[in-house]
């Protein structure tokens, strides 16, 4: 027996297992450990005939016997030089037309034994089959072949099913120097062309909690932020400055900034930027004029003012842009801070305390944190807002629902620390004891759906927001073709008997309590009607149901002498 086992380090080796001869029943273990390698790949031929094993970049092909592996793994586990495979010249000959035919065959087959109702529900799948195979044969591209998947996929009329993954030709050819070169940098902030300064005005610097200064342990800073400039002896940008050059060239001389930002990402940029905002107070309240101190043309008109003649002069500003990709979860996260302080705030004018908690996700670990990170810090708060708007789903709904169903029994006092104070407060521990609302949206998806839905069922608070996306059929997406591609099977089906399959979700996404929709145009100017409304219908609630702390008992026990010693029974 061989067995795959991954340390605590992550790194993976071999172990076997040999059992002893009969009429025992023990056996021998043995780990293999390649010297300087990490165990990368482990198989068996299609005919049982031969095992191979991969240590680094080194292939040992073994035989499948005991004497095989006794001699050739076990026995040459330190060197690691038997039966070494040479790969250097390894080559695979493709016919890409038989392989999209093959491929198509793969996905059609493995739908078919995948979907969750092995009547496929009632759809002919073997006609389904025929109707596509024409446009396979005349398949000149794998992305065309992505077309004729999803249009076989499709036939399902399930929500969990997509197509993704596999081997595309790219212009870059894989080549990291020149994605590097055509991947545009970012500043991390918002910016607008002004033609009053000839620059881009910063409208915001993208700013996470900053109560967390590692999220999931990458730190997330702005390029232009304060926490990141300040380190070389610089000051950060404020909205209202004003970016007029980037490595010496005008930012009026192209059509967009961000031309001048191309490959930048990760390396050091000089920035002219005036600081409108982040200068002088004088500067800050006046109408001033530009000149610039450098070579940078500027070509801005000279301003005048009535009140002051004070001039603003460029400045250089040394930043290192970050990725795009980066730039995304940075704005996301400015996004979740601003609407947890935004949500505690509401609910201070209104004299009550609010949690909040955003989950993107439910996929594992950083999930998990993102609602540690919520949660505890304010489970003795009177409501708590859990926000699963644009969550893109996983599988951590059971967890969640475990956490919020603890119910508060029993309170905890001591000499120094009662509910109010500190110390262990009541039991279970760390329950919560207010009322809750959920936010979501018609991007909520999958788990986010099921984990609205099961709030709703089992009574643990309120949805508000709008309808959610649908997909109420889950998977495991292990269903991959030869490339690495993939046409996902939904696979699990979810029923109760309130619902039946799908649990009313399905098609038709997670009706609401409270229907509100976010107008964009106020979004985007940072209105948030859907947390508004959260934030009224916790008042209201909390009027109807207060949420109080229990009062103590009273006095203590009296346990001494005191008027006992006439006690009836001594007479």
């Amino acid at each position: 027996l061989i067995l795959v086992k991954k340390g605590d380090d992550g790194k993976s080796n071999l172990v076997v297992f040999a059992s002893k001869a009969y009429p025992g029943d023990g056996y021998d273990k043995k780990d293999i450990e390649a010297p300087g390698s990490d165990l990368k790949a482990v198989g068996i031929n299609t005919k049982n005939d031969y095992i191979y094993v991969v240590y680094g970049d080194k292939m040992k092909v073994i035989p499948n016997t005991a004497d095989g592996v006794s001699s050739i793994l076990i026995s040459d586990a330190k060197d690691y030089k038997k039966n070494i495979v040479d790969t250097t010249n390894i080559g695979l000959s493709v016919w890409p037309s038989l392989e999209y035919q093959q491929m198509y065959a793969d996905a059609w087959r493995m739908m078919r034994d995948y979907f969750y109702d092995p009547n496929m529900t009632s759809i002919p799948w073997k006609d389904v089959y025929h109707r596509y195979v024409p446009l396979v044969k005349r398949c000149g591209k794998r992305e065309e072949l992505d077309d004729v998947l999803k249009l076989m996929a499709s036939e399902v009329s399930a929500l969990h099913v997509f197509v993704y993954g596999g081997e595309y030709a790219s212009p870059l050819h894989g080549s990291v120097a020149l994605d590097t070169l055509s991947e545009v940098g970012s500043l991390g902030a918002m910016l607008r062309w002004s033609s009053e300064w000839n620059g881009y005005e910063v409208v915001s610097v993208f700013e996470h909690d900053l109560d967390f200064g590692l999220v999931d342990g990458v730190a997330m800073y702005s390029p232009l932020s304060e926490q990141t400039v300040r380190m070389s002896g610089q000051h950060g940008l404020e909205a209202g400055d004003v970016i007029i050059g980037v490595n010496g060239e005008s930012v009026a001389t192209v059509p967009d900034i961000h031309m001048l930002l191309r490959g930048t990402a990760g390396r050091s940029v000089r920035l002219e930027v005036l600081r409108v905002s982040s200068g002088s107070s004088s500067l800050r309240h006046s109408r001033a004029v530009v000149e610039s101190n450098d070579t940078v043309d500027v070509d801005a008109e000279m301003k005048s003012s009535e009140e002051t003649d004070i001039k603003v002069q460029s400045e250089p500003l040394i930043v290192v842009p970050i990725t795009g990709q980066e730039a995304d979860k940075l704005r996301y996260a400015s996004w979740e801070c601003k609407t947890r302080q935004a949500a505690k705030s509401l609910a201070a004018k209104a004299d009550f305390t609010v949690g909040y908690i955003h989950l993107q996700s439910m996929s594992g670990a950083k999930s998990i944190d993102s609602f540690v990170r919520g949660f505890y810090p304010d489970y003795d708060k009177q409501a708590l807002i859990i926000d699963v708007r644009h969550n893109t789903g996983g599988n951590i709904d059971s967890w969640l629902l475990d956490v919020l169903q603890r119910r508060a029994w029993m309170y905890w006092q001591g000499r120094a620390t009662n509910i109010t104070t500190g110390g262990i407060g009541w039991d279970e521990q760390f329950a919560f004891r207010g009322h809750i609302v959920v936010l979501m949206n018609e991007h909520t998806s999958s788990d986010g759906e099921g984990f609205s839905r099961g709030m709703s069922e089992l009574g643990l608070g309120k949805l508000v927001g709008t309808r959610t996306w649908g997909g109420g059929i889950w998977l495991s997406s292990d269903n991959k073709l030869v490339d690495g591609g993939i046409a996902t099977a939904p696979e699990i089906g979810q029923y109760n008997d309130n619902f039946g399959w799908g649990m009313g979700i399905e098609m038709m996404g997670v009706t609401l309590d409270v229907v509100v929709d976010n107008d964009p145009r106020e979004a985007y100017d940072g209105k948030d009607e859907q947390l508004e409304k959260a934030i009224e219908i916790l008042n209201d609630w909390l009027k109807e149901e207060p949420v109080v702390l229990p009062r103590e008992p009273g006095p203590y026990r009296d346990n001494s002498m005191t008027d006992k010693l006439n006690c009836p029974a001594k007479k």
